[in-house]
């Protein structure tokens, strides 16, 4: 396997562990990247572009990450709240009156964030093409039920995160989450990053296939507890169904559906973007660029919900927009807040040991919070740290 890029002295276990992704683990075309302390000290990419191709991922590759998007999504209610333009306390329907229906008014903008609002399904899943209009989507969580009292469980909002979080940007500003994200975060930081991918950009973006893991990757440890495995064969299940709110599923390699804005799933990037964009959130990266105030920083690690996930149905946490680190999703420290997306890619920053990481690839595996490819290259770099 011909690995491009760099990595600064002391790094090389990150690059080994990357490298083994692909002889052992089934990687076919992959990127990851490292900030630390603002410096970009990994930014490693090889394979190929399309997972069932042959044309070699390059330097400008981009991928889908899924819901590793939610984690850059979340930057803007968090830019806007430290802006004074949004109030997490106050309730989504002082915002979106339409909102306020079936035992939704005391629901907090902060309770969307942290995955405690109880709609984290719908009644009837939209089609591809209603979850991209901009309209259906926010119509069809206004109308919901929640499935539990707000505020007393949470349960993760895998696809209704994306109209909950759009409609309340744009209530509160008049802007889409991608056009904020761009004009605000993107473009000052010079992160190749996209929720909407524009046109122009498309040229870039490998197409994405699910993989099974090699039997030779010895995975067999990694197998969900049996009521897991209950919960996603149910299609009954309120996990079946959070994950069908849009059904049948999209398909990810089309341009309408990359088109669209869908920030709960469709960001597409680079994971030196990823890196770079959780460095800013924490500090100064390389040319004094930065996202968030310290005490925005604080706030995005704050938990905000924890113990079981009704959809997940394992232990989580989550702070306002962002996973943080647990036995479901491990990220570096217990200070660490980020987000996976599901079928491999991962995305966080570390406060305490000052880095911004990113992985993103084409090759979408059965994993959900905790990909062995993610998990090997956190290891590697823990060891990395530990050894400085």
């Amino acid at each position: 396997m011909d690995v491009h890029g760099t990595v600064a002295e002391g790094f090389e276990p990150v690059k080994d562990a990357f490298v083994r992704n692909f002889e052992v683990l089934g990687d076919r075309g992959a990127a990851v990247a490292v900030y630390r302390d603002g410096r970009k000290v990994v930014d490693l990419w090889g394979g190929t572009r399309d997972a069932e191709g042959t044309e070699p991922w390059t330097e400008g590759t981009a991928q889908i990450v899924r819901s590793a998007t939610k984690g850059v999504a979340a930057a803007v209610p968090l830019l806007l709240h430290q802006r004074g333009l949004l109030d997490l306390d106050a309730p989504v329907g002082s915002y979106w009156p339409e909102f306020k229906t079936g035992g939704k008014e005391r629901i907090l903008v902060r309770d969307v964030l942290a995955h405690r609002a109880g709609i984290p399904a719908l009644d009837r899943g939209l089609s591809a093409a209603e979850a991209a209009d901009g309209v259906s989507g926010a119509r069809a969580v206004a109308a919901q039920q929640p499935f539990w009292e707000p505020r007393a469980e949470h349960g993760y909002h895998a696809q209704t995160y994306s109209w909950l979080l759009s409609e309340l940007v744009l209530r509160a500003t008049g802007r889409t989450v991608g056009s904020v994200l761009a004009e605000e975060i993107a473009e000052p930081l010079g992160l190749e990053f996209w929720i909407g991918l524009p046109e122009a950009e498309a040229h870039r973006v490998g197409r994405v296939a699910p993989v099974e893991a090699p039997e030779s990757a010895g995975l067999l440890r990694t197998r969900p507890r049996r009521n897991v495995s209950e919960a996603y064969a149910d299609p009954d299940s309120l996990t079946r169904r959070a994950f069908a709110a849009i059904a049948p599923l999209p398909d990810e390699n089309d341009p309408a559906y990359r088109g669209a804005e869908l920030p709960a799933s469709n960001g597409i990037g680079t994971a030196r973007a990823l890196a770079r964009f959780y460095g800013a959130t924490i500090g100064v990266v390389e040319d004094g660029a930065r996202i968030f105030t310290p005490a925005t920083t604080e706030l995005a690690g704050r938990e905000h919900s924890a113990g079981p996930d009704r959809v997940l149905v394992v232990n989580t946490r989550f702070g306002p927009g962002y996973m943080l680190h647990g036995p479901a999703s491990p990220l570096l420290s217990p200070a660490s807040f980020g987000h996976p997306g599901r079928g491999g890619s991962l995305a966080f920053a570390d406060p305490e040991a000052g880095i911004g990481f990113g992985y993103v690839t084409n090759a979408l595996a059965k994993s959900v919070t905790a990909d062995p490819r993610a998990q090997a290259l956190v290891r590697a770099l823990k060891s990395a740290l530990a050894a400085r």
